[in-house]
């Protein structure tokens, strides 16, 4: 089939929207965590990169997105006919009639892989060795990542039910809250924690990193489309319009609750709300995409608060944000979906569509959630008995940069110099007298932390 220019082109630009998405990611996550912390946090997102780069190339796309000639077996992964992506090569274009290199779809669908894998470490801050987690991008995105997103997306079991996610609520956020919150339990809590002030150390780099996130979305939702018609465009406005909702729904929701709306809840509901459209852009009406930006940027809001009462160290909400915000985009559809698009969907309540559309909404995010969480335990847990998965509590308090990477963000004054003396064998260099340390928690503290240190 002759190659659609107009929807390649797109194709390509929402592509590299999506790519843009991870180095957003880091620097969003980087300046979340503490001064001593911020480039191993950014590091982990760009090692996700390099590592389900090679691992989608060599067999990634080939297992999600292939048959493997057995009906049973293609129910829960795919085969390896596109191994190396030749094959890729050799088809030029995908047989659906959208005109679109089957190169440029893979590309697509791998930039959805990295952010996945990349999303988890905000479970994990400050307390990961950076070797073990290099190891467990490559075998997750291997043993969850790639059947998860056949099950949804590439003819799989929950896909051939009439599941409904457009963009990656279930495939990529539900599947990310729940291997975060699986880390978090193994690695346990930082030390410090509920003790110490952990606040966002850099709340610009914050606001960066949502600004970039925002802006990559665009990509990431009306880019699933596939193609450029009518649903790319009421995906591109429902994108727009639920985060800027969630974004006010959440400092309202501050503003009511603490008497004041912070810009750390500002970036948070921006996120809380691209979070729970991803799976519904292209199936609701912008009016439904406001609704669902205003019930997640007020629950998530109040979803962060649910580690310190049930005392998991969720270090940056990954499962306050992306697993409760997914959740609320999943069952949303049960009730506002207005634009089934396969034969075994079902409108959502609110148009006549019964009750079988919202059950299988339930359906996936419990078999996704629980097959990522358990999968992803079992897998920490062997990285963790064969090679340690947390640095030492010494490591920890002096500051992960330092100590792995033997480099810091910022000048963090003489104790900190004498640490990275320690690390790299070199004579430390000290602070000019009059100098004034970093300070490493210069921001205001999120809702949740305030209550903990009152």
């Amino acid at each position: 089939m002759k190659i659609d220019s107009g929807s390649t082109a797109w194709m390509l630009v929402s592509t590299a929207l999506v790519l843009l998405m991870t180095p957003g990611l880091a620097f969003f996550y980087g300046g979340m965590t503490r001064a001593k912390s911020v480039l191993n946090m950014m590091m982990m997102s760009f090692a996700s990169i390099v590592t389900v780069t090679v691992a989608w190339v060599l067999y990634g796309h080939s297992l999600a997105f292939t048959d493997n000639g057995s009906e049973l077996i293609n129910r829960f992964v795919g085969g390896l006919d596109a191994l190396g992506l030749q094959s890729l090569i050799d088809t030029a274009t995908k047989s659906d009639g959208t005109g679109m290199p089957s190169l440029v779809f893979s590309a697509f669908q791998m930039s959805f892989a990295i952010i996945t894998v990349a999303l988890i470490s905000g479970a994990i801050a400050d307390r990961a060795k950076f070797g073990a987690w290099v190891l467990f991008t490559l075998v997750w995105v291997t043993v969850v990542y790639v059947p998860v997103a056949h099950w949804v997306w590439g003819n799989g079991w929950l896909f051939s039910l009439g599941i409904m996610d457009f963009a990656g609520g279930t495939v990529v956020h539900i599947n990310a809250g729940a291997a975060g919150l699986a880390l978090a339990l193994v690695l346990g809590r930082r030390t410090g924690w509920r003790k110490d002030p952990m606040r966002p150390h850099s709340l610009p780099l914050v606001l960066l990193g949502a600004a970039l996130l925002w802006f990559g979305w665009f990509g990431f939702n009306a880019g699933s489309e596939l193609a450029v018609d009518g649903t790319t465009g009421l995906a591109f406005m429902n994108t727009q319009v639920a985060a800027a909702v969630a974004a006010g729904a959440w400092i309202l929701v501050e503003k009511l609750r603490d008497g004041h709306s912070t810009t750390f809840g500002l970036a948070s509901g921006v996120v809380a709300g691209l979070v729970a459209v991803t799976p519904a852009a292209g199936f609701v009406q912008p009016w439904a995409a406001m609704l669902i930006g205003l019930v997640a940027g007020a629950a998530c809001s109040y979803a962060i608060g649910l580690k310190y009462r049930f005392n998991y160290d969720d270090s940056l909400d990954v499962v306050g944000v992306h697993m409760v915000g997914g959740l609320i985009g999943a069952l949303s559809l049960g009730f506002l979906a207005a634009y089934p698009v396969l034969e075994q969907q079902n409108e959502g309540i609110l148009y006549g569509g019964g009750l079988t559309q919202l059950g299988l909404q339930a359906l996936g995010p419990v078999a996704v959630g629980l097959y990522s969480f358990g999968v992803t335990f079992v897998l920490a847990k062997i990285i963790d008995a064969v090679m340690g998965f947390r640095i030492s509590k010494e490591d920890e308090v002096n500051g992960i940069d330092i100590t792995t990477h033997a480099e810091t963000g910022y000048d963090l004054g003489t104790v900190h110099a004498s640490a990275v003396g320690s690390a790299t064998g070199q004579v430390p260099q000290t602070v000019p007298a009059g100098r004034p340390a970093a300070n490493s928690a210069n921001s205001a503290p999120s809702t949740a932390e305030k209550k903990v240190e009152a």
